[in-house]
């Protein structure tokens, strides 16, 4: 059974940086796409970024040039550089992978607070 961990969640202050890591246990095959979702109270889940098996990334315009998203397809793992922290930033980091043939998995996700 694939699983997604995540972990690097917790509390930061405005302007710092934490580091999100998620890595896929009991996978024998390469999520096409791995990447981050967020979800505020009271919002939906929403895109922060994905990278392809190619290199390709999207972002969300909320966090473009601050969040950088990294993967390594031999590991299956993905990870979320996050600098220049907000109080907006608040919400549960969500790990996510897709194949096309297996569909979707998620993270149990991790939370991150920035406050001060």
């Amino acid at each position: 059974q694939v699983q997604l961990v995540e972990s690097g969640g917790g509390l930061v202050q405005p302007g710092g940086s934490l580091r999100l890591s998620c890595a896929a246990s009991g996978s024998i095959f390469t999520f096409n796409v791995m990447g981050w979702y967020r979800q505020a109270p009271g919002k939906q889940r929403e895109l922060v970024a994905r990278v392809t098996t190619d290199g390709s990334t999207n972002y969300a315009d909320s966090v473009k040039g601050r969040f950088t998203a990294f993967r390594d397809n031999g590991k299956n793992t993905v990870a979320l550089q996050m600098n220049s922290l907000k109080p907006e930033d608040t919400a549960v980091y969500y790990c996510h992978g897709y194949h096309l043939s297996y569909g979707n998995y998620w993270g149990q996700g991790t939370q991150v607070t920035v406050s001060s």
